[in-house]
């Protein structure tokens, strides 16, 4: 499955990427925080979205983040 992570006060996607363990994923991030190279972040909700794509229904999943405020972010 498709999923994205998007910072919530921006609405900036930060990452795309293909999983398969979509249950271990959403398990992972919503652990203490999530760091990518460039900052750490905390989670802060996720959607399922569903669309027509070449006449064939897909899904994505968009997992939003906060900023984590004890940690400084620089994006």
């Amino acid at each position: 499955m498709n999923v994205i992570f998007v910072i919530t006060a921006t609405g900036e996607e930060v990452l795309e990427m293909v999983s398969n363990d979509v249950s271990g994923l959403l398990a992972a991030v919503q652990g203490e925080n999530v760091t990518f190279p460039f900052g750490s972040f905390k989670y802060d909700f996720h959607t399922l979205d569903h669309y027509l794509e070449n006449s064939v229904y897909r899904q994505e999943l968009v997992i939003y983040l906060k900023v984590d405020n004890s940690q400084v972010t620089t994006l």
